[in-house]
């Protein structure tokens, strides 16, 4: 069936783009279509070319000036004959040409379906075809360079030449078990195995251990804003964002929930937590916000601990062991706001007070805007987020990370069965397991229910 869909976000700009995929999108959009240039049909058009025409109304009247560019199957991004209306952006004129077409023998496009078209024929493989809704969804530098290094291949390329290694291995160990009878055959070399086993073994960790920084890229890196009341932590969101985002007041205990945002610094993009003020209440309602901020200590991998240090102090020990206990193995920076309102002994006050907390420390003033360029080079730096190039390979996926830890273990039974000299079926067994959950990224193994969940979350026209 050929599909067709409105592939540019409406009512953004001048131009909008109709996608038309299909064995019949040629003969349906040459219905449509009057070229300016010549008489030339579009199926007579050359592949990769462009015709500058109108588009028709069924009573032959014009609805729009149009540029009209063709793909030849197999060669187009669906691997079918392809049409693409470039048409003016009005939201009308989209509907309209929408509207011929479904008259003409077209029908809508679900969600992803160009995308899984383009998977179904071979044009790329899953993780490919996840990869451009990522790219569609990157809003940093770094996440954009994950999902094009993903669209090209690169963590695929990786992964199959994994699975062809160990395809080799699994078939002359499956070959065995067909000679059982000789229990002195052995078709597949235990030593080279065992070496295998190592190296996949070490890939497969190095792969797992990225996702904790992919999904950090992909998603934003978590920051927790945290402090007691009054401390300047919804001024210091407010100033980072560059919006009132978080209402600003006097009155202590005017945050009671979390709010968030995301900024993006230095091409990575990081999420803002303002948290309600930590003190020790009575207060209910204020308790159970104070619990919620010191939940998302714990969630996130830096935690901004604002001190104002202008007032009185009389809840440091108290501060300390809800906000250090919770922030082992993060990245704690200690923020003294209000720079404007210390005095020079104050200052030295806070060095010796401070001095064994916290991995980094900075005096601001959240509300005259000092430092706070310097407090954001600071967070990228602790963000330590190495350089990556364009063949790097990171896991952004859940999907991904749960079959690479699947795989990872099914390759670590396959290592401790060979130390042992187990039998070759149960060998084979979690070889092919291995294999498995590794085709389960590319496509290779994949359910009807699998792909259905993966494409729909695709946006239409993609």
């Amino acid at each position: 069936m050929t599909i067709c869909a409105i592939s540019t976000a409406p009512g953004i700009g001048g131009i909008a783009l109709v996608r038309v995929s299909g064995n019949d999108a040629f003969a349906i959009c040459d219905k449509l279509f009057k070229s300016f240039s010549d008489k030339l049909s579009i199926p007579a058009m050359s592949a990769n070319t462009v015709r500058f025409g109108e588009i028709l109304n069924a009573d032959g009247s014009v609805l729009d000036e149009v540029l009209v560019t063709v793909f030849h199957k197999p060669h187009s991004f669906t691997g079918e004959n392809v049409v693409e209306i470039a048409c003016h952006g009005s939201l009308f004129i989209q509907q309209e040409i929408l509207k011929l077409l479904l008259q003409n023998g077209c029908r809508m496009a679900r969600a992803g379906e160009f995308t899984q078209r383009a998977f179904l024929n071979g044009k790329m493989d899953l993780s490919q075809a996840e990869a451009v809704a990522d790219l569609i969804a990157s809003q940093s530098r770094a996440s954009h360079r994950l999902a094009m290094n993903q669209m090209r291949g690169g963590f695929s390329h990786e992964l199959l030449l994994l699975r062809d290694k160990l395809l080799n291995f699994t078939s002359l160990v499956e070959l065995e078990l067909d000679f059982s009878d000789h229990e002195d055959l052995e078709f597949a070399n235990r030593t080279q195995l065992c070496a295998l086993a190592d190296e996949i073994e070490h890939k497969l960790k190095h792969l797992v251990d990225s996702f904790a920084m992919g999904n950090a890229i992909k998603n934003g890196i978590p920051v927790a804003i945290v402090g007691e009341t009054n401390a300047g932590k919804s001024t210091l969101l407010n100033v980072l964002v560059g919006e009132e985002k978080a209402i600003v007041s006097d009155i202590h205990g005017t945050t009671r929930d979390v709010i968030e945002d995301t900024v993006n610094l230095y091409g990575v993009q990081f999420r803002f937590l303002d948290t309600a003020g930590l003190r020790p209440t009575d207060d209910t309602i204020e308790n159970i916000g104070i619990e919620r901020s010191l939940a998302v200590i714990e969630q996130a991998q830096i935690v901004l601990w604002l001190i104002d240090y202008s007032q009185e102090k009389t809840n440091l020990a108290w501060l300390s062991q809800q906000v250090v206990e919770r922030s082992r193995g993060k990245q704690l920076i200690l923020v003294f706001n209000k720079l404007d309102l210390l005095n020079d002994t104050q200052k030295s006050e806070v060095q010796e007070s401070y001095k064994q907390i916290g991995d980094h420390r900075i005096f601001i003033s959240a509300k005259q805007r000092h430092h706070i360029d310097e407090l954001q080079e600071l967070l990228y730096k602790s963000a330590q987020l190495p350089e990556l190039s364009s063949n790097d390979v990171v896991v952004t996926s859940l999907r991904h990370y749960e079959a690479l830890a699947n795989a990872h273990a099914a390759i670590v039974r396959v290592k401790e069965g060979l130390n042992s000299k187990i039998s070759g079926d149960f060998l084979a067994q979690d070889l092919r397991e291995c294999l498995n959950h590794l085709g389960e990224i590319t496509g290779q193994i994949s359910t009807d229910e699998v792909l259905s969940t993966i494409f729909s979350k695709f946006c239409i026209g993609k």
